[in-house]
């Protein structure tokens, strides 16, 4: 159910951004490259805890990526996840043709979106950010 609901959010958004007047297909396909990979960035590597108290605060410091499949690395699901951004990118390069700018832009947006997904990446928090600090 997930997988279809991924697919159709990328459908979804490749119709809106090509909808908008005046914007182009290579504007377009990058557009929703960079809006896909920034959703997901912010919802499986940003965003901690669960959004129901039902898991008596076991998830409580985790990312909804490190709670998938209980923290194991190279399931189906993960496998998945990471497939998606890469086969966006090479769509997005090759509907804009290979310009360099929208290369960059979009190299940029994967290596965002892929850097997290690394299983050395694992609980592993940068500068700081979502480190959250119980008393004891």
């Amino acid at each position: 159910g997930s997988w279809i609901t991924n697919l159709v959010m990328i459908v979804v958004l490749r119709f809106m951004f090509s909808i908008v007047p005046g914007l182009s297909t290579e504007a377009a396909w990058t557009l929703m490259n960079v809006v896909y990979n920034t959703i997901t960035f912010f919802m499986f590597h940003w965003f901690i805890g669960t959004p129901f108290d039902l898991s008596q605060g076991e998830y409580e410091n985790l990312t909804l990526w490190e709670q998938i499949d209980n923290g194991a690395q190279f399931t189906p699901a993960k496998k998945y996840l990471t497939a998606v951004p890469i086969s966006l990118f090479l769509l997005s390069t090759h509907y804009t043709h290979y310009d360099f700018l929208t290369f960059m832009i979009n190299l940029t947006s994967l290596v965002v979106a892929l850097v997290p997904k690394l299983p050395q990446m694992h609980r592993v928090r940068l500068f700081g950010v979502n480190n959250r600090k119980y008393p004891d």
